[in-house]
């Protein structure tokens, strides 16, 4: 089957929320929480093929311990809780957030590197 790269397909959200291949929208994108299968068991697509990195962790946490940060100290000058209280409801959130947003992230990047045809290689000499 041939790559249709640009046309059509899953949208890369729903690639990432629903777990779906970006080339033949098959529920096969992942085989774990945020682990991605090796290929689409419909279509074969090469999934190890795509490099997502480390980047939508790396920038997960960035966003959420920010925003995690803020209600911590806002939760603090308001009502001043003892420090366990900080850290039974922030710590867990953080990490929920983090690993739950971790897939959506991957799968997203999965499929716009898909549909851009984005790959790593050697750069073409210049003539």
């Amino acid at each position: 089957m041939p790559d249709p790269v640009g046309a059509g397909g899953p949208a890369p959200f729903d690639c990432g929320m629903r777990g779906l291949c970006p080339r033949c929208g098959a529920t096969t994108l992942f085989r774990g929480p945020v682990a991605f299968a090796d290929r689409c068991g419909a279509c074969a697509l090469d999934f190890s093929a795509f490099n997502v990195g480390d980047g939508p962790a790396a920038f997960l946490t960035l966003i959420l311990g920010g925003i995690v940060t803020i209600l911590a100290i806002w939760l603090d000058l308001k009502v001043g809780p003892p420090w366990w209280v900080h850290a039974l409801l922030w710590i867990p959130l953080t990490i929920g957030g983090v690993v739950g947003s971790l897939r959506i992230a991957k799968g997203m990047l999965l499929a716009l590197e898909y549909r851009n045809a984005a790959r790593e290689g050697k750069i073409a000499p210049r003539p």
